[in-house]
């Protein structure tokens, strides 16, 4: 019997909602397939937590969360109470950069029973694999001076490293799904880091000829993903054209409400974490509406992490035979709560099984 201890941090807003529900469905399918035992332990850590102590976990909050195989994590900000910089600086920041989650993966898939804006969708499934730790989003920079003499730097750091690493996750990952691996560049305009980036690209690839891989510019990758989305498999990119890439393919998707994310430490000293696109929506939180399928198929990616692959397709097709069915939430054009997706999510569980 595997065990897995959880540390769960339902966070702000939605996330109190649908992390509860998404919970609910993990139990469940680890009772119907046997062989797991799912461990969690609850932390309060919030919005809220920061107006109590002045502080979004507390002191030995990391140590408390590296006893854990992973995290699982709803959502964070409430800038009614506190500065949206402030709280996602002081837990999921602190969470990624202390834990070394060096790598973001994000699905982009089209999923029966949502309707994609896209007129001819065809079927994508698209992986983006996004540097985690560096790049566009370094905290390397500064303001000097005032008024019009004010001055502005932000550095994008790269380090071979991170930049190798994250392309043969990729390439590892696009091997696994018999695809295909496309880099997310800009070589003709940001003219230091991006011929890097494809320097480093064309060594990593030598490792990995079996792999048919092209790089194309963010800005004509952007239109690819609306234009033909089914010709993309893994998209590897930077911190920051990854983060954009994987907002568009949550809208082709149709939802960012259904939209699941995971967080990943490769070197075993850290728990990865698994959280949703989606934000905390505090304009929805307690109407009972938010949408669980994003939180839902975090726990699906987070089977996946732990080779629990036949509970996590089980779950997947559990979801989406619910939206088939027509029990969906608002955001998707339906009229069930949270708590009845849940039910039907569930129920189609225990129906599989």
């Amino acid at each position: 019997m595997k065990k897995l201890d959880i540390s769960v941090i339902p966070g702000d807003g939605i996330g109190k909602e649908v992390v509860p529900e998404a919970l609910r469905v993990l139990d469940t399918i680890a009772k119907v397939h046997g062989g797991l035992t799912l461990n969690y332990t609850h932390y309060p850590w919030s919005s809220e937590y920061y107006v109590e102590h002045g502080k979004m976990m507390p002191d030995n909050g990391l140590d408390l969360l590296s006893q854990s195989d992973a995290i699982f994590l709803g959502a964070v900000g409430d800038p009614s109470l506190v500065k949206d910089h402030i709280s996602l600086g002081g837990l999921l920041l602190k969470i990624r950069r202390e834990f070394e989650q060096v790598i973001n993966i994000r699905p982009a898939k089209q999923i029966k029973g949502i309707v994609s804006p896209l007129t001819n969708p065809r079927d994508f499934d698209i992986m983006i694999v996004r540097e985690n730790s560096e790049g566009e989003y370094s905290s390397s920079g500064g303001r000097v001076h005032h008024g019009i003499d004010e001055i502005v730097v932000q550095n994008s750091i790269f380090t071979k490293k991170a930049v190798s690493r994250v392309m043969e996750y990729a390439f590892e990952l696009a091997r696994k799904r018999n695809g295909h691996l496309t880099s997310a560049t800009k070589s003709n305009g940001i003219v230091h880091s991006m011929p890097f980036w494809d320097d480093v690209l064309a060594e990593v690839s030598q490792n990995y000829k079996d792999i048919p891989t092209k790089s194309e510019h963010i800005d004509a990758l952007s239109a690819f993903f609306i234009t033909k989305p089914h010709t993309l498999d893994v998209v590897v990119a930077s911190n920051l054209f990854g983060d954009i890439l994987s907002d568009i393919g949550a809208a082709i998707m149709g939802s960012i409400g259904i939209a699941p994310a995971g967080n990943i430490n490769l070197n075993g000293k850290y728990p990865s974490m698994f959280e949703p696109v989606h934000g905390s929506a505090p304009d929805i939180y307690g109407k009972g509406i938010a949408n669980p399928v994003g939180q839902i198929w975090t726990a699906k990616m987070m089977l996946d992490h732990f080779d629990e692959m036949e509970m996590g397709t089980v779950l997947l097709h559990a979801i989406e035979q619910t939206l088939q069915s027509g029990i969906k939430t608002p955001d998707i054009g339906g009229n069930s709560n949270t708590t009845e997706v849940t039910d039907a999510i569930i129920a189609k569980i225990e129906e599989l099984a």
